[in-house]
């Protein structure tokens, strides 16, 4: 059976907003843990989908041998799963404002690299990727947008490797502004968000 999104929560301001937030959450967690994050942020309308996988009352965007080294084979599924339901839930003319944490920032990630035209914002939160190429990361290049990349110095979970491989592609195909926060393990906090707060205001031009 195709994965496909069941279930998300959402705030609709209006029907056909210029902008909205799209939550993409971390393995194991669900499609209520990121949307609180909005009492940091502009004030836009949100969707917050929960992932494809059910592990038993907690999610995953896909199942790979290493978690943290999946390929883009391993989550093509996913993210064509992910788009179906944009297509189907939120209007073709709102340009998305992605927020992504740990896992939910590589989907952040490949959603930016399949549909970068569909995207006005990135923001990934202690995330990774996906190893291998994809033929939309010429176009990607070309266009060079803007990412803001946070993480905490006492981050355990994600790995130096990974911290590494998306480090390089952030420089190579986006224009990546990357924080570290001193003293943070693997989650955000106040200054992450004030940080956050300032890149999406200024996409929103």
């Amino acid at each position: 059976m195709a994965l496909a999104i069941t279930r998300f929560t959402s705030h609709e301001t209006q029907e056909t907003p210029p902008h909205a937030v799209l939550f993409l959450h971390g393995y194991g967690a669900d499609e209520k843990d990121l949307p609180d994050l909005m009492s940091f942020l502009p004030d836009l309308p949100w969707y917050s989908p929960r992932a494809p996988i059910d592990l038993g009352g907690a999610y995953s965007w896909y199942r790979a041998e290493d978690l943290l080294k999946p390929t883009v084979t391993d989550v093509a599924e996913s993210t064509a799963a992910l788009w179906a339901w944009i297509d189907d839930y939120i209007p073709k003319e709102t340009k998305l404002i992605l927020i992504g944490f740990s896992q939910g920032g590589l989907m952040a990630t490949q959603l930016l690299r399949t549909r970068p035209e569909r995207i006005s914002g990135t923001v990934i939160l202690s995330g990774f990727m996906a190893l291998g190429e994809l033929l939309t990361d010429s176009e990607l290049e070309h266009l060079k947008p803007k990412v803001i990349y946070c993480r905490g110095s006492e981050d355990q979970r994600i790995t130096k490797e990974a911290i590494a491989t998306l480090n390089t592609w952030l420089q190579t195909k986006t224009r990546a502004v990357t924080k570290t926060y001193p003293g943070l393990g693997h989650s955000v906090d106040e200054r992450v968000m004030r940080d956050v707060f300032q890149y999406i205001t200024s996409q929103l031009g």
